[in-house]
């Protein structure tokens, strides 16, 4: 992940803009299949390709933990530090000996996972510094059984999540600063990728899914997707096949192998189905700072709240969130990062759990008015109200339309009884035929702010 990749462009002699906005540069070996439109969702559902089971499930999983962790944890100023601050290779190469990881463990990794209600987590198994937290078996040295901690993390993490009944999911990077096949011998290093990707499909047990990133430092190279989509194919024929569009790019697709587009800090739309090939989900990535890497000096954090808000941003889309954390040196994701979190998973258990609308709930004709929303479970509907305000508070907030009537459109049924999921408070409903409703929002009670909140309706 970058937060100065318009930056690289530059360096490189690509217009930052203009480049990352273009999509024949995503299309890679199959233009026909160009980019996806985001639009409202389609109306006519003979025409929507069905999702495979692999997408399926993975839209139902709604919530997940990023990871960004390596050497440059080490200096703690982001995980771009080596190419951004111009780090000399040779003090770079030396932190590998400083690398003990004594506070990482996967299965605490997961628990904190769980603990916010991810059901997966993504782990950089190597960043763009080329760093493998991996046992290359002898397909590079640069790797973990080559630093101090002389384990591998990736097996420790695969194995801790499934322990905890959370997926594993991996980051791979592309781009490679310090592999010195990415800029001397292109096919070399097509194939280097490809044995990492077999090592990781083949020694590793199940994997959820593969997170690529780094394309976009070559968008007019060939990086010989078709043959190292296919590894994975072969290999791990369930795992979901991801490559980050980057900044700017969000909702573009290319290579028909990919499952799920993406919205790098960017909250996604609905996306338009109709007439497409395949059926493709949506994920956007974010962080909880400036830096996806830990760094110290960045107090720039998201509050719970706001993560809230992000969640159900996504959801109306039907997309997915993945929230990143930037661990420790040493391993450990720092306590804050983690009681964050553990808010959010507070909210969604409030609001419906393992079985409510946040993780099975998908997107309808309901559109509500400014940020308000609604989302079908079977037969089921929720509502999700935004910007109330306490009943006792006669404060102005700047965002805030406080209590009472809200309109939604697009219903289809009629509907007798409305009652919030916090705390099971009846509401007034009026319906207008068969689509349109009026819900007779209360504020909160004192004591009580829950950033959204949703209605059932029956």
């Amino acid at each position: 992940m970058d937060v100065s990749r318009r930056r690289l462009l530059k360096a490189t002699g690509l217009a930052g803009a203009s480049v990352l906005s273009s999509p024949a540069l995503f299309a890679g070996k199959n233009p026909r299949f160009g980019s996806w439109q985001i639009q409202e969702p389609a109306q006519q559902e003979g025409e929507i390709p069905i999702a495979s089971e692999r997408v399926k499930r993975f839209e139902q999983m709604a919530f997940g933990m990023f990871v960004h962790w390596g050497l440059y944890s080490q200096i703690a100023k982001g995980e771009w530090v080596y190419h951004l601050h111009r780090v000399p290779l040779e003090d770079y190469r030396a932190l590998a000996k400083s690398f003990h990881a004594e506070d990482f463990s996967g299965r605490a990794l997961a628990r904190a996972a769980k603990r916010a209600g991810m059901k997966y987590v993504t782990l950089t198994s190597r960043h763009h510094d080329g760093f493998s937290l991996y046992d290359t078996r002898g397909l590079s040295t640069w790797d973990v059984t080559h630093s101090a901690a002389g384990r591998d993390l990736i097996l420790d993490f695969c194995e801790g999540c499934r322990a905890e009944g959370v997926v594993p999911m991996l980051y791979c990077t592309t781009l490679d600063w310090i592999e010195p096949r990415f800029e001397k011998d292109w096919k070399a290093y097509q194939e280097y990728l490809r044995s990492s990707i077999k090592l990781l499909c083949t020694e590793y047990g199940p994997i959820g899914g593969f997170w690529f990133d780094g394309n976009w430092s070559k968008p007019n190279a060939d990086w010989e997707t078709d043959a190292l989509y296919g590894v994975i194919r072969k290999y791990q024929p369930e795992a979901l096949i991801i490559n980050n569009t980057g900044i700017g790019a969000g909702g573009k697709i290319g290579n028909p192998e990919i499952d799920s587009t993406t919205f790098e800090r960017g909250r996604p739309e609905p996306i338009d189905r109709r007439g497409h090939p395949k059926y493709v989900a949506g994920e956007m990535c974010h962080t909880l700072n400036f830096h996806w890497g830990i760094a110290e000096r960045d107090f720039n954090y998201l509050s719970p709240a706001h993560v809230i808000e992000e969640l159900c941003g996504c959801r109306r889309a039907g997309a997915n969130l993945l929230m990143n954390v930037g661990p420790t040196a040493s391993g450990a994701v720092p306590d804050y990062e983690k009681a964050l979190l553990a808010r959010v998973g507070d909210w969604i258990r409030m609001h419906g759990g393992e079985e409510g609308p946040m993780y099975r709930g998908r997107p309808d004709r309901i559109q509500g008015e400014g940020r308000d929303f609604g989302l079908r479970l079977g037969d089921e509907v929720y509502l999700f109200v935004f910007d109330l305000t306490l009943t006792a508070d006669t404060r102005a907030h700047a965002k805030s339309r406080g209590a009472g009537p809200r309109r939604f459109s697009g219903l289809s049924g009629k509907f007798k009884k409305a009652h919030w999921l916090d705390n099971g408070e009846s509401l007034k409903l009026e319906q207008e035929g068969n689509q349109d409703l009026i819900l007779h929002s209360t504020g909160y009670p004192y004591g009580t702010n829950t950033v959204v909140r949703v209605a059932r309706l029956s």
